[in-house]
């Protein structure tokens, strides 16, 4: 196995392809801000997949959905019988999401198969191209629910049934756009995963670097936590007898926040979304709902700081009066990715001489659940900024083009040719 190809270390995708047609996805759920809202089996996440199986058909690839909902587009190898060499992504996004995070990977994927037809170049496995269904899990928790399932984490009646918060669930929103596919999920081999995406975080930026080489991911978890005291009148209840569930989760933020900085270097905790209930301004509040997320890359710290997340939450509730639920709904161990796969990024930006660099995913991936089942690597190219979630994404069109280079160079390193 080699980065190199028989085509030479000057073997280069059609830059300006790519960003077209990353442009013209970005019109699908558009915002003012230059951004998307495209959120998973929404009316506009169903024309992003229609737009891109149509792509892929004019691209001569052959259409594969499972139950799931994952999308996979095949470009055959001269062997048909050997399980292909895929990349991909996805396509939702958050609900003020940037145009490149997961839309690069997908089409960076077809990207490939669009100049491996250029060239006339026959592999001998075929090369596949991926959408993962719910990555962002901003409408249906938790995050990567569909190559979760693909890779075992979760069985596919857990999967189907994750509720949005109308009520609405995965499955009944498959069926609903026509992408609830007749192939069961997690029976379709990969001989090696590969995933392009920019890197949502400032490093490569700030280290000058064309090339992210990620060696694996942080874990994480997910928690879901509501507070129940009393609804009372703001103006006759005294203080010293209130129970207030807005003044327990705001001591739980804050502790939240303690927890992470108390665990540098590689800590990040968030609260991302809270809920008041009645949400009066003339009523005490009598119930909060809440979600938290911590990371880290190492398993053994994150345990800690989930020990001192529930301790934080016990004492407040116990103090103020409250009834605590407590739930952590998503763990993610710690990733590491495959050797070899690792070593064919590397290879790609030392064949096509990007400057690059090993780097850590901060952020989970499609990528991470894939590696239960087949070797996996990522590429990581940079963002303005660091700054991702957030309609003033930006990436530029040389940089994204480097990574779809190197995407190139591994997987034909993998692909092989006869």
């Amino acid at each position: 196995m080699t980065g190199t190809t028989a085509a030479g270390k000057n073997l280069r995708i059609d830059g300006g392809r790519l960003w077209q047609s990353l442009m013209d996805m970005a019109q699908i759920g558009a915002t003012e801000k230059g951004g998307v809202c495209r959120l998973a089996l929404t009316d506009l996440d169903k024309q992003g997949r229609d737009l891109f199986v149509r792509w892929c058909e004019e691209a001569g690839c052959t259409i594969a959905v499972d139950n799931m909902g994952n999308i996979f587009a095949q470009r055959p190898g001269r062997n048909p019988n050997a399980p292909p060499v895929v990349t991909g992504s996805h396509l939702d996004s958050q609900p003020t999401g940037g145009k490149y995070d997961g839309a690069y990977g997908v089409l960076a994927g077809l990207e490939v198969l669009r100049t491996l037809n250029d060239l006339d170049i026959e592999t001998e496995a075929p090369v596949e191209v991926a959408v993962w269904t719910n990555e962002e899990g901003s409408r249906f928790p938790p995050a990567m629910i569909a190559s979760g399932v693909f890779a075992g984490a979760f069985d596919i009646d857990h999967g189907l049934s994750r509720p949005d918060p109308d009520g609405n669930t995965l499955g009944e929103e498959l069926e609903r756009i026509g992408y609830a596919g007749d192939l069961n999920c997690g029976e379709r081999e990969l001989a090696a995963y590969f995933e392009a995406h920019i890197e949502q975080g400032p490093i490569l930026e700030d280290q000058e670097k064309t090339i992210g080489i990620v060696s694996g991911g942080q874990a994480q978890r997910w928690y879901e936590i509501t507070l129940t005291g009393q609804e009372a009148h703001a103006g006759p209840t005294p203080m010293p007898t209130r129970r207030d569930a807005l003044l327990g989760a705001s001591r739980i933020v804050e502790a939240v926040n303690r927890i992470g900085l108390q665990h540098q270097p590689g800590a990040c905790a968030t609260v991302g979304m809270l809920q008041v209930h009645p949400n009066s301004r003339n009523v005490i509040p009598g119930s909060v709902f809440f979600t938290v997320d911590f990371r880290h890359p190492d398993d053994e710290i994150l345990s800690i700081m989930d020990q001192h997340l529930r301790e934080a939450s016990e004492t407040t509730a116990t103090e103020i009066g409250l009834v605590l639920e407590f739930e952590q709904i998503w763990h993610s161990p710690a990733v590491v990715f495959d050797e070899k796969c690792v070593e064919a990024v590397r290879s790609g930006a030392q064949s096509c001489n990007y400057t690059h660099m090993d780097i850590v995913s901060g952020a989970g991936h499609d990528a991470c659940y894939v590696a239960r089942v087949a070797p996996t690597g990522m590429i990581f190219v940079p963002c303005e900024d660091g700054i991702s979630h957030n309609e003033i994404e930006a990436a530029t069109s040389e940089d994204l083009e480097a990574g779809c280079n190197v995407l190139l160079h591994a997987m034909l390193g993998f692909a092989g040719q006869p």
